[in-house]
């Protein structure tokens, strides 16, 4: 199974994009897949469902964190190529998508009432978000 197919089998479990793309990188990360999902939580819904940064941007920036961040203040080199590959992957996210933002991925504000109840009435996010989370972590597989 590859990533994205791991990915979307996550998803399709009932976790948030964030979470699903977390998860599907847990064991090259050398990561416990419940203690990713455990981070990737909040994220999800455009960070606690507010609908700002898309819940699959988050969880590739994990991902990215996880593989490179630095562990020492002084250490600029992973500093760097971290906020390189960030920069990478969210303009190539951007590319394919027009944005990063949740609530314009989905064409509501699911922060509100009424456009959470769109959103489920639509069905947008077992039908956009798999769709997201592919990406995030196709860009991913390219990038990393």
């Amino acid at each position: 199974m590859n990533n994205q197919e791991k990915a979307k089998a996550v998803f399709n479990e009932g976790f948030s994009c964030s979470q699903a793309v977390l998860a599907a990188f847990c064991q090259e990360l050398n990561l416990d897949k419940n203690t990713a999902l455990k981070i990737a939580d909040s994220f999800g819904g455009g960070m606690g469902r507010l609908g700002l940064t898309c819940g699959a941007v988050t969880g590739a920036l994990l991902v990215i964190g996880l593989k490179y961040g630095r562990i020492a203040a002084d250490d600029q080199k992973a500093k760097q190529k971290t906020t390189q590959l960030v920069r990478n992957f969210i303009k190539r996210f951007e590319e394919r998508n027009a944005t990063a933002v949740c609530r314009e991925l989905l064409g509501c504000d699911i922060s509100t009432e009424e456009g959470f109840k769109y959103a489920k009435e639509h069905n947008l996010i077992n039908t956009r978000c798999p769709d997201f989370v592919a990406c995030a972590v196709g860009i991913l597989d390219e990038i990393l």
